[in-house]
C-alpha cells in the first residue's frame, strides 16, 4: 500500500510539472503552502482508491493511519476549503490516472446509453425564461410530464460487472432535441460484438441496423 501512494503521489507530481496550467492556480503570495497543492490531491485520490467517499471520512483516514507520511496535514476545514478550490485540475487528473492504470477500472465490451434533463427553468415559467439563451431551449421531460426550459445531460458508460457504469462520453444538447439526433451527433465508436443497453427512444431502424452491423 506504501508503494501505491509513493506512485500515486509521484504521478501527481510529474502532472504538475508537465502542466503549466495546474501551476498557475497559485499565484497569491501563499504560492508555496507547507502542505502542498499535490500532497493534498494525494491523499485525497488515495482516500478514494481505498473506497472512501467523503472528505470527512478521507481526512480521518489520513489523520490516524498517513498522519507521519504527511506531518504538515492542516486541520480539516483549511482541506475542505482547498480541495474546493482545487476543482478544475480533477478533470485533467482523473483522466491521466486512468490513461496511466494508476486505477485499474475493469468494465466490459457492453455499453450503456441515457441521458438526464438539466432544468433550469420549469412548469409556467419554462416559456418566459431566458437563462443561456446559446444553448438552453424549451423541452418535454416525459418521466416527470413536465415543459422545462434547459439542457439534456447525455452520457454513454461502459457496463461494469456489480459496479457503476464508468462514463466514456459525455454530450450536452438542447432541451428540445431528441436523444437520438444527440447520439448520432456524439458518432460512438462501440466495441465489436458489444451489447448495447438503452431505453424505447433510441430506437430507429437505422440505428438497428448499424449496430447489428
Amino acid at each position: 500500500m506504501e508503494t501505491k501512494l509513493i506512485e500515486l503521489y509521484l504521478l501527481i507530481c510529474r502532472l504538475y510539472d508537465n502542466q503549466p496550467i495546474l501551476n498557475q492556480q497559485r499565484l497569491s503570495n501563499n504560492h508555496q503552502p507547507l502542505f502542498s497543492d499535490e500532497e493534498l490531491l494525494t491523499i485525497y485520490l488515495f482516500g478514494h482508491l481505498q473506497g472512501i467517499t467523503t472528505h470527512r471520512r478521507i481526512y480521518d483516514y489520513m489523520q490516524n493511519h498517513w498522519r507521519e507520511w504527511f506531518p504538515t496535514l492542516p486541520a480539516y476545514q483549511t482541506v475542505n476549503s482547498r480541495l474546493n478550490e482545487l476543482a478544475p485540475a480533477f478533470e485533467l487528473l482523473i483522466e491521466q490516472l486512468l490513461v496511466s492504470g494508476a486505477w485499474q477500472v475493469q468494465a466490459t465490451d457492453d455499453r450503456l446509453i441515457d441521458s438526464v434533463p438539466v432544468m433550469l427553468a420549469r412548469g409556467t415559467r419554462a416559456n418566459r425564461a431566458r437563462v443561456a439563451p446559446g444553448l438552453a431551449d424549451t423541452g418535454f421531460c416525459a418521466t416527470k410530464q413536465q415543459h422545462y426550459r434547459g439542457v439534456k445531460l447525455h452520457v454513454i458508460a461502459a457496463r461494469r460487472i456489480a459496479k457503476l457504469p464508468l462514463p466514456e462520453r459525455i454530450h450536452l444538447s438542447a432541451a428540445s432535441q431528441h436523444d437520438l439526433a444527440a447520439l448520432r451527433e456524439v458518432s460512438p465508436d462501440l466495441p465489436q460484438g458489444c451489447g448495447l443497453f438503452a431505453d424505447k427512444t433510441y430506437f430507429h431502424a437505422e440505428t438497428a441496423a448499424d449496430c447489428k452491423q
